[in-house]
This record gives structure tokens, sequence and C-alpha cells, in this order.
């Protein structure tokens, strides 16, 4: 036999033996796919609660404190003084700003953002800064 019997002899016994053989390509190719559509689906997940927590930190408009009690006076001169001492939250402090720069009033802006009157208009006379 000549040598190149031999060699076509080889090729095609490689030829049928490949059909017979798993195709481990096709598998990790599949792997990869179903990993990638696990990272997207996460990643959608994290994006919908980090959303979700963007709008709990951002008070919309709509909402509004119930109250509970109608303090007495003095009980209430004692919870303003309360809360004119503790710090504001920066993002309330920014919310402020925002609904004085489209012009909202400032009874508004108290309603909107659970502060006292006295609270809004340090705010807005110092520009946010405490």
């Amino acid at each position: 036999m000549e040598l190149s019997t031999i060699l076509i002899i080889i090729g095609i016994i490689s030829i049928i033996a490949s059909f017979f053989l798993k195709d481990t390509s096709k598998k990790l190719e599949r792997d990869v796919e179903e990993l990638s559509i696990q990272f997207y689906q996460e990643m959608n997940g994290i994006k919908r609660r980090l959303k979700a927590v963007e709008e709990e930190l951002l008070l919309e408009p709509s909402f509004q404190v119930k109250p509970a009690k109608k303090p007495v006076p003095a009980q209430q001169q004692n919870i303003q003084k309360q809360t004119s001492n503790k710090p504001i939250n920066q993002i309330l402090v920014q919310q402020v700003i925002e609904l004085n720069k489209q012009g909202y009033p400032i009874e508004e802006i108290c309603k909107l953002s659970t502060l006292s009157k006295e609270q809004v208009l340090h705010i807005l006379k110092s520009g946010g800064q405490s």
C-alpha cells in the first residue's frame, strides 16, 4: 500500500469516528448561554430592587405622614424643639431645595418634606449648608 492510500483510509476512519464522538463544544456553548441568561436576570432583579430603594429614599409628592394624635400645645412645642435640634437628612435638604426651585410655596414644601416651616426656611436661607 502506498502512503497516500494509508492517509486516505486514516482520514475516512477519522471522519466516521467524529460522527460517533460527542461534541463537547455544543455543551460548553449551552452552559455559557445559560450562565449569561442567569446573569442578565440577576442584574435586572438588582436594578429593580435598587430602583425601589431609590424611590423610597426620594419621597414622592404623594407621600404624606398620617398624624396619630393632635398633641397639646406644650407637647407640640417640645416636639418642635426636639426636631429642630436633630440634623436633617441630606436627601430631604436636596428635596426642599428642588421643590423651592420648582416654585412650590413654603407650606406645600413643609407638607411634602414632613419638616417644620422653621426647618424649611433655615434650609433655604443656608442653601442646604448646615
